[in-house]
């Protein structure tokens, strides 16, 4: 009845504009009667029906992660099981990949995977990344849920619906629903330089989401709930999660590799010298080492060299590379970060306190 209530309300509206425009007068927005935004079926809105459809199409993809680790009794000798902690993860594709975050296995040496359906397995690891608090695990059985569909971390709105399923506190496949609060945040890592790109949103995620997936309104996977800001250890409406742009570079190298690694400038430095030398006033990263035959030792780029006095004389300082500033070491990563290997790009460099710039192709990381 809402339906055909709502049609003859917009029926009525057109005839109304269709008047004004015979009549010769002049409308405006203002002047159109609003028509409601959720339509009424079965007892639910068109919105809650969109929203039950996304949870009930990913909802099978989406796992529960339980890990374990073997505790010596150093008394009995007697090995132990004991548990870790736990997560959520799901499928990336058909081989039986499973994305979770790096923190959700730390310090185990088993994990479960526990579908929809109740099926579990032991999970092997296949690869980790502590930088982007990424992992992959593998599982075989037969019948595996099909992967979650890839949306785009690139042209997220703030203000646009997601959703994130996970267990937290162990209450398993919970639904919760939000916005996109922020894009492009930056968060401490837990091992290593800040995660940047991050997204925010108020989707509520508590400890055991971690590795979850945060899905578009279309059931999309654009991005892995990490970490939440919270004074109490429990929602506070401000998570994190990495973005798919990132989580697709990251993964496959993980599943080839069993690592990742940042591409390479083909020069080295030190992060302690560099914050060091960062507190007494020098802006950027200072050149440590060259590799011999690169693009950056043809270029003519020098290292540091220790005076006789044994003071640091800087060589060439990295200033930017890209359109990214540098400052600090972290600053550098960060821009790196966003390149593969193969690429082309711009570094510019300060040498005696005069700046210029060099191209680089950037080699394979070690």
């Amino acid at each position: 009845m809402r339906v055909q209530g709502t049609t003859v309300a917009i029926a009525v509206v057109v005839a109304a504009v269709g008047a004004g425009f015979l009549w010769g007068q002049s409308w405006s927005r203002a002047d159109i009667p609003a028509v409601p935004p959720h339509v009424v079926v079965g007892g639910l809105t068109t919105v809650e029906q969109a929203t039950i459809a996304t949870f009930n199409g990913a909802r099978d993809s989406v796992v529960a992660i339980a890990t374990s680790t073997d505790v010596l009794d150093p008394f009995t000798r007697r090995r132990t099981e004991q548990p870790v902690g736990s997560g959520s993860g799901f499928i990336w594709d058909d081989d039986g990949h499973v994305v979770t975050n790096n923190h959700v296995i730390e310090g185990a040496s088993e994990a479960t995977v526990q579908l929809a359906d109740g099926r579990t397995f032991q999970a092997a690891l296949v690869g980790r990344d502590a930088m982007h608090d990424l992992a992959v695990l593998r599982i075989s059985g037969r019948s595996l849920p099909a992967a979650l569909p890839l949306g785009e971390s690139s042209n997220l709105q703030v203000g646009q619906q997601v959703l994130a399923i996970g267990n937290p506190f162990g209450l398993d496949w919970t639904l919760t629903t939000g916005i996109v609060s922020a894009l492009d945040r930056d968060l401490p890592g837990e091992d290593g330089p800040r995660m940047g790109g991050m997204i925010q949103t108020d989707a509520a995620i508590n400890p055991g989401n971690s590795g979850g997936p945060l899905l578009d309104s279309r059931g999309r996977l654009i991005g892995v709930n990490t970490s939440i800001y919270s004074p109490s250890g429990a929602s506070a409406g401000i998570g994190f999660a990495v973005p798919v742009g990132t989580v697709a570079r990251i993964v496959p190298e993980l599943i080839e590799n069993g690592s990742y690694s940042l591409p390479s400038l083909g020069v080295a430095w030190d992060a302690r010298i560099n914050a060091a030398v960062n507190r007494q006033g020098l802006n950027g990263v200072m050149i440590v080492d060259v590799a011999p035959r690169s693009d950056a030792a043809e270029a003519g780029l020098e290292p540091a060299r220790m005076s006789r006095d044994g003071r640091i004389a800087p060589g060439d300082v990295i200033v930017g590379l890209g359109d990214a500033a540098v400052a600090t070491v972290d600053d550098l990563l960060a821009a790196l970060d966003s390149y593969r290997p193969g690429d082309e790009v711009t570094l510019s460099l300060e040498r005696d306190g005069r700046g210029w710039s060099v191209d680089l192709t950037l080699l394979t990381g070690d």
